[in-house]
């Protein structure tokens, strides 16, 4: 049954055999990396446990399990190699639970909840809500205030090590170096513990007034808009561009604070793309940051963006994540009982300004744009030009004017069509609201500590789990990985694959 043949120097695997890990937001594309790399690099693993939220089609977890995670094409790969493998190893090693992560107890009972504690050795938490326009008040829920729960599964029984993920942007408007510490709000009040970490309980109570005093005035998607814009208000009062971020930041805090007696590493990524190598080079799913933009360039809705050039970018693609967070859970048992904080990112080791990831991606569309065929349905017309924030917004909302007001005399007028020029311009302006933060950077992330860790755990583990930016070509990743990615994983069709029964696999 194992996929890789365990190496007599791999810290990690000798670390890992055996052990029992809880594994959150495996619906989430990086969840799905992680699992994929622990099934296939990890076959001496006592259990992969994953928690997993019912839904309307699929109220149990294996259900859900088998037709929303199994099925990926993150498998493919295994699916391939040794099916059977596959399938044993997802009926004898991974075991679903049905659960909230914001309900006490994660929904469960005490008695199953204590029992579920005794049962594994770590934590992995990548449960998280990640649209930067999320309602103030869920946003809150489950990259906050959830982690309480997390602390009470931590502390049940022996003290369980926790891997948090996080994200590099919670350093939110600072600028400059940012390293692997404890960040600070760049504006308001919060006061900061002995131990280095912030008092949030203060800023949590305060929040919540606000969204009850929010709820007690409006309703229906009203209510959701002024919930939205309490959020990027308040985050924008610390120091945060977005909910998203701000609420992952306090998180941080309420770990640190509630597992001062048990091991926790934050594992903080930067902007996660598709696979550099693992489980195929370009596996992707969904439309991440980047992308949201490039797809709508590529279908001729954008084509000026506020954005510094000379800015670094920072992209990371998501299997060297994936590899952070197995070395820092392997890290926990080898040596256990500290709090430590990890940067995945590629600004300080490799970096790309965002005028180079521009060109890149602009060459490739426009020498080999045919070859992308679901991305551009023809040859870009327009070049991709950024700008700064103050002529972006001279030059979108004087174009926007007067078509606006050609569109309201064609209305009048009785047509029902909307000028596309003014579509496009609403698109440009939705996206720029949404990711104008991350195209201008003012900071360089470091993780120095990241690729310590890396280089401790020898020269196996190097090859094994690789976490290091400085093996990414830009121009080979960006021009024929990326779009491939995107254009086959993110923009093709689902692949169905159905899990063999033990008897079927016999029979066969």
């Amino acid at each position: 049954m194992p996929y890789t043949v365990e190496q007599p120097g791999s810290n990690v695997l000798r670390a890992l055999k055996g052990k029992h890990v809880l594994i959150t937001g495996t619906t989430g594309f990086l969840g799905k990396v992680v699992l994929e790399k622990l099934i296939r690099a990890m076959p001496d693993i006592g259990g992969i446990h994953l928690l997993i939220r019912g839904n309307r089609r699929h109220p149990k977890a294996h259900d859900r399990f088998l037709n929303e995670i199994a099925c990926s094409s993150v498998f493919e790969h295994l699916k391939l190699s040794d099916p059977d493998a596959f399938d044993a190893f997802i009926e004898q090693k991974v075991h679903c639970i049905t659960g909230e992560v914001t309900a006490p107890h994660f929904g469960l009972t005490e008695a199953k909840f204590e029992q579920l504690a005794g049962r594994l050795d770590a934590v992995i938490n990548s449960a998280a809500s990640v649209n930067f326009r999320e309602e103030l008040d869920k946003a809150l829920e489950i990259n906050a205030l959830c982690l309480r729960n997390v602390i009470d599964l931590s502390n049940t029984g022996n003290p369980l090590p926790v891997i948090q993920v996080s994200t590099c942007y919670v350093n939110g408007m600072n600028a400059g170096q940012a390293h692997e510490d404890v960040a600070r709000p760049a504006k308001g009040n919060v006061a900061r513990a002995d131990d280095g970490s912030y008092e949030v309980d203060e800023l949590i109570h305060l929040l919540q007034d606000k969204i009850a005093d929010v709820k007690s005035r409006y309703s229906g998607p009203v209510l959701e808009k002024k919930l939205v814009e309490l959020g990027i208000r308040e985050a924008n009062r610390y120091g945060w561009s977005d909910t998203y971020t701000f609420t992952k930041w306090m998180g941080e805090q309420i770990l640190a604070r509630g597992l001062q007696g048990a091991p926790l590493t934050i594992l903080r990524p930067s902007i996660i793309e598709s696979a550099l190598e693992e489980p195929a080079p370009g596996w992707i799913e969904g439309v991440k940051v980047a992308d949201a933009i490039i797809l709508a360039y590529a279908r001729e809705k954008v084509a000026l963006f506020p954005g510094k050039r000379s800015g670094v970018i920072d992209v990371i693609p998501a299997d060297l994540v994936a590899n952070s967070i197995i070395l820092s859970l392997a890290e926990t048992f080898i040596e256990p009982i500290q709090h430590r904080i990890y940067q995945c990112c590629s600004g300080s080791g490799n970096p790309i300004t965002l005028g180079e990831f521009i060109d890149h991606l602009m060459m490739e569309a426009k020498e080999n744009y045919a070859a992308y065929d679901r991305l551009f349905y023809r040859r870009p017309r327009k070049p991709f030009i950024a700008v700064n924030r103050r002529l972006f917004g001279a030059v979108i909302n004087g174009a926007r004017m007067p078509l606006q007001i050609m569109n309201q005399a064609m209305k009048l007028a009785g047509s029902e069509r909307e000028l596309r020029s003014l579509r496009n311009i609403d698109t440009t302006l939705s996206l720029a609201t949404i990711f104008g933060f991350y195209t201008a950077p003012d900071y360089i992330f470091h993780n120095d500590r990241l690729l310590a860790l890396s280089q401790r755990l020898g020269e196996h583990d190097q090859s094994l789990f690789p976490v290091d930016a400085r093996r990414i070509d830009w121009p080979t990743y960006l021009r024929k990985i990326h779009l491939a990615g995107l254009n086959k994983y993110a923009l093709g069709e689902r692949k169905l694959y159905r899990l063999k029964t033990r008897k079927e696999r016999k029979a066969a």
